[in-house]
């Protein structure tokens, strides 16, 4: 399927049927995640991986007891930095200049800019930034699980607090986002699986704009 088809294909389940997702695929789709773009490639989170039967069923009355929770493949637990520190910046830093071949020193100046940007936010600000960073890797994982025919279904609504409690998230330095099962549809038991998608039409979502729009409207 190209692009468009694979949106088409895709909505978010919600009823899945247990059956486990190839490795390949949810490799693939990890890979994606992993090459999804970031301000400045700082990428500010992470993404935990859960399989366990038993650590799914815990969290699945943190989710207000969805069941995708405990029937997918495997859930995805996309979690932002809850701070940015120099010494996070350093390595990303080393670790740049150590895949580009190229001394630490050539990059004082992106070094210092990352350093200003974080020390002129408050936690909280760059935990926001971090989390809309999250986002963006969130997207891309749904495009790459339907171009995989693997059903994925977006969530925000869990208790946060709850969640980094359970999987200790505080010690890592990091919150949770946003949760991502994935899997298999049950269309038998789904009742939005036969249901055509619901998007705006296209004319009233998008908005062209012209410099002379722009000028009219300030002038």
């Amino acid at each position: 399927m190209d692009i468009l088809q694979s949106l088409e294909w895709r909505y978010a389940a919600k009823r899945m049927n247990g059956q486990p997702v190839p490795q390949q695929k949810i490799q693939t789709i990890l890979e994606a995640i992993r090459l999804a773009p970031s301000s400045m490639g700082l990428q500010p989170y992470s993404v935990l991986v859960i399989e366990d039967e038993a650590l799914k069923k815990q969290i699945r009355p943190l989710a207000y007891n969805q069941p995708q929770i405990e029937e997918s493949s495997h859930l995805l637990v996309f979690a932002a930095w809850s701070s940015i520190s120099p010494e996070q910046i350093q390595e990303y830093i080393s670790h740049t200049a150590r895949v580009r071949n190229m001394p630490e020193t050539a990059l004082d100046d992106f070094k210092n800019t990352l350093l200003q940007m974080a020390s002129s936010r408050t936690d909280e600000e760059n935990f926001n930034w971090a989390a809309r960073q999250a986002y963006i890797a969130f997207g891309t994982a749904v495009l790459a699980a339907a171009a995989q025919q693997v059903d994925a279904t977006p969530m925000e609504g869990f208790n946060n607090a709850a969640l980094d409690e359970l999987l200790q998230l505080e010690q890592r330095g990091l919150k949770s986002v946003t949760l991502l099962p994935l899997g298999y549809r049950d269309a038998e038991r789904d009742w939005l699986a036969s249901l055509p998608k619901v998007r705006r039409e296209a004319d009233k979502f998008f908005i062209e704009l012209t410099a002379a729009d722009t000028a009219l409207q300030n002038a």
